[in-house]
């Protein structure tokens, strides 16, 4: 197990300590072998991530083939797999072929909110498993477990390796604005010092003009070779700087964007404003496939070595679901996983890596809450990676008023009405002290016209 997994139940506690702590712990850190903090399976994921860019087709399948019966055989001792493969008779010992994926049953997010616990490989022991979660199409963030000492190396392996497209090398120094903390007040502080990887955390709350001189301010004297942000926040940042003339001293590399969709125009936006290039890809917490764009092109292309991709039947726009089956996470894999994501395929490929290619992901706009003071807070920075929503059945934001917030909650069978103010209380550390903020239980959250999920809505 790394010793960065061995630490993560504690990063709460190093987020919250004072700055001078923060640095002499994370400088500390940062002096140890990286096969100490990331893992001995970290050198072998960089190594396949390296190689997987040049496979030929039969290499590909050969790897893919073996990987996806590896997953299917962990799933199979989970008694929920064990009995959706007994039903469809199938048998993970038998797979041989990538076409024979298709007998197996798909697997939605209802089944992890349902079943989450019947899913994990009771051979591994619970030490190995590491608890996360996601946002999901209900709104409600979908729990899952990791494994230690893979997944989370495997990802920075992968993520490393596909941001060298735009010039990152292990060790840059990096900007992030991704929805990082950094205080509960509307006047707070709006950055922190992150010696352990030497990133500079610039909170994606308080991006307002009043304070745009304080995150030039910061970012001219950290001088960070990337801006690593949500899409929405890097252009709110452009937006400000071109608005109020504002102009950073020195040039970026790359502005590494993800987690949100991010369109052509944005993006050449972002790069006419930055004067860098954009790297722009798609992920999601489950880390069961992940695609990136490639070096010359902003198609995007899915890392064979990750993860398996299928996709579903098109719809009236052409576009197809992204399905995906997990690799190398035998505490839970995650099998014929549909992502609620969908794929653009375009009549024209580049072709530049030998991967499957899109040229979009389809995803929903940006949305804002507003508060009291004219900060915007990006729903996709209030996702909670813990388990406060657990047994809620759906959430949704409601807003007619800067700075008044309706949270709308739909509760299940499980979920114990004592744990409304703890939740209350975690949505006010990341919505800060200029909303009012009032919860609300509901029979059903309000869904659009065609029946899905809004997960805000705009009262008059």
């Amino acid at each position: 197990m790394s010793l960065e997994d061995k630490l993560y139940p504690l990063l709460r506690l190093y987020e919250a300590a004072p700055q001078p702590v923060k640095s002499l712990a994370g400088h500390v850190y940062r002096t140890l072998p990286v096969a100490w903090r990331q893992g001995q399976a970290y050198p072998k994921f960089q190594q396949e991530a390296r190689d997987c860019e040049s496979w030929d087709a039969d290499t590909t399948r050969r790897y893919q083939v073996s990987h996806v019966r590896e997953s299917l055989i962990a799933a199979g001792k989970a008694p929920f797999y064990a009995r959706r493969f007994a039903e469809a008779g199938v048998k993970p010992e038998q797979f041989e072929s990538l076409e024979q994926l298709s007998a197996y049953p798909l697997l939605t997010k209802a089944d992890l909110h349902q079943h989450r616990e019947e899913m994990v490989n009771p051979e591994i022991p619970a030490s190995q498993r590491l608890y996360i979660t996601t946002g999901g199409s209900s709104g409600v963030p979908v729990g899952f477990y990791l494994q230690r000492g893979v997944s989370r190396p495997k990802e920075q392996a992968f993520l490393e390796a596909q941001w060298s497209r735009r010039g990152y090398r292990p060790g840059d120094r990096v900007a992030v604005i991704r929805g990082g903390v950094t205080s509960s007040r509307a006047r707070g502080g709006i950055s922190y010092y992150d010696a352990t990887r030497d990133w500079l955390i610039l909170s994606s709350y308080h991006l307002t003009l009043d304070r745009l001189p304080e995150y030039v301010a910061a970012l001219q004297r950290f001088r960070p070779n990337h801006l690593h942000a949500y899409p929405s926040a890097a252009l709110l940042l452009a937006r400000s700087l071109e608005q109020t003339g504002m102009k950073l001293n020195f040039s970026l590399t790359s502005v590494l964007c993800g987690s949100e969709k991010l369109d052509a125009e944005s993006q050449a936006y972002l790069e006419r404003v930055f004067d860098a290039r954009v790297f722009h890809w798609y992920g999601h917490s489950e880390r069961v496939v992940l695609a990136g764009q490639g070096r010359h092109t902003d198609h995007l292309y899915f890392w064979p070595g990750y993860g398996y991709v299928e996709f579903g039947e098109a719809d009236a726009q052409g576009c197809r679901e992204i399905i995906g089956t997990s690799f190398h996470n035998h505490v839970m894999p995650l099998i014929r996983y549909r992502t609620g994501d969908y794929a653009k395929f375009s009549a024209r490929m580049d072709g530049e890596l030998p991967m499957t290619e899109i040229e979009a992901v389809v995803g929903r706009d940006y949305e804002f809450l507003v508060s009291a003071t004219g900060r915007q807070i990006s729903l996709t920075a209030l996702n909670m990676h813990d388990s406060i929503f657990d047994g809620l059945l759906a959430v949704q934001f409601a807003q007619g008023k800067p700075g008044e917030v309706e949270f709308r909650y739909q509760p299940g069978p499980a979920w114990p009405p004592a744990r409304a103010e703890s939740m209350r209380a975690g949505l006010l550390r990341k919505l800060g002290d200029d909303f009012d903020l009032r919860l609300r239980e509901v029979g059903e959250v309000e869904k659009t016209v065609s029946g899905k999920h809004r997960w805000l809505v705009k009262m008059a």
